[in-house]
């Protein structure tokens, strides 16, 4: 187990890669591309053919079951490895929380890369921001964003391209459409053809008084529940003024009242008053293992949207929030600064990241 190092007090963004650089593609949490190869090759393919990088797998990437320290052990090879740029998790997964132990805080600081990832990597996020004093990125894994079938999504390539090469101001699009419907990962039909895509309305905004600018913190809202119960990553309650928390449920699905509930906690927590702008993603409402008809995903993204406004109502009433950001499980999808900043223009109804 690493020592803890004091964490840092204001996270700085690391130098960007340039096309023809060498980035590693990781596993801190799950190691799926041998499970399911067709995603993993073509999001290799993507990363070598359409965004010009020199991509170095690290053992991990392939190998399911692999251990807390053995993941570690990558991730430090790969950030201190001169010839690396930056680091793009495969996919995610549900024990990443166990690796943090594992990590060295004063090794990553002293080579600040960009990692980006999002689901269960919201554990590694939230590390990098408070522990070793670095700008993550939520959002892009090779297996799902990059190794989408058909091709890349027109908003969710935007973005990537940006938060990979380019550094300043970036200006979120809403999107006409969007996808959460998967075929299997097995099943070589999944990937002759584009995935399922259906109409959407744009962002909802609740309380769309003011322009908010700050420091980004939240992931998924299932993996930000374990870091709050091990109390990891996480800072006294008045550290969070004047941040901007975004939130973004999984695959699993979780039920409206687990929402309401977990938002509750952080408010009596004291935090869920303390961000003055909320982003809420547009809820995944199906999965592969539970195909729901359109009602009842009609219903299902209604009922989490209440939830939230439930949380916000009794614990954080002056809080701004949009909903329907398009971040997180859902396609398209766009990255954000982990640690970085975000503004949200309530008046103008516009969001802009820094990447």
């Amino acid at each position: 187990m690493v020592a803890s190092v004091e964490p840092a007090t204001e996270p700085v963004y690391p130098p960007k890669p340039r096309p023809g650089d060498r980035v590693a593609v990781v596993s801190p949490s799950g190691g799926l591309g041998e499970t399911f190869p067709l995603p993993y090759e073509l999001g290799l393919r993507r990363l070598r053919e359409e965004f010009g990088l020199d991509v170095v797998e690290y053992p991990g990437s392939r190998a399911a079951g692999l251990g807390p320290a053995e993941r570690a052990a990558e991730l430090h090879a790969a950030f201190t490895d001169p010839t690396v740029k930056a680091l793009i998790a495969t996919i995610g997964g549900d024990d990443q929380i166990t690796v943090l132990p594992h990590l060295d805080a004063a090794l990553v600081r002293a080579h600040p890369k960009p990692f980006f990832g999002y689901s269960d990597n919201t554990n590694l996020l939230a590390w990098l921001s408070r522990s070793a004093g670095v700008v993550g990125y939520h959002g892009g894994s090779v297996m799902v964003e990059f190794g989408r079938p058909g091709r890349m999504s027109g908003l969710t390539s935007r973005s990537l391209r940006a938060a990979l090469f380019t550094s300043g101001p970036f200006e979120l699009r809403e999107s006409p459409v969007y996808g959460d419907v998967n075929t299997p990962w097995d099943d070589p039909a999944t990937f002759a053809a584009e995935p399922r895509m259906d109409p959407c309305d744009g962002w909802w905004w609740h309380e769309p008084h003011r322009v908010v600018e700050g420091r980004g913190w939240g992931g998924c809202l299932e993996v930000l529940a374990w870091l709050l119960m091990a109390d990891r990553e996480t800072e006294p309650a008045e550290r969070y003024d004047g941040r901007v928390l975004f939130l973004e449920t999984s695959e699993e699905l979780p039920r409206a009242e687990e929402v309401y509930r977990t938002l509750r906690a952080l408010g009596e927590r004291g935090l869920l008053r303390r961000f003055p702008a909320l982003l809420m993603a547009r809820a995944r409402t199906a999965s592969v293992v539970d195909r729901r008809d359109d009602g009842a995903r009609a219903r299902y993204r209604a009922e989490q949207r209440a939830a939230v406004l439930r949380a916000l109502r009794e614990y954080a009433p002056e809080t701004m929030a949009v909903f329907d950001v398009d971040f997180g499980h859902t396609d398209p999808q766009q990255v954000l600064p982990y640690g970085g900043t975000i503004r949200v223009d309530g008046p103008a109804r516009r969001i802009t990241v820094t990447y």
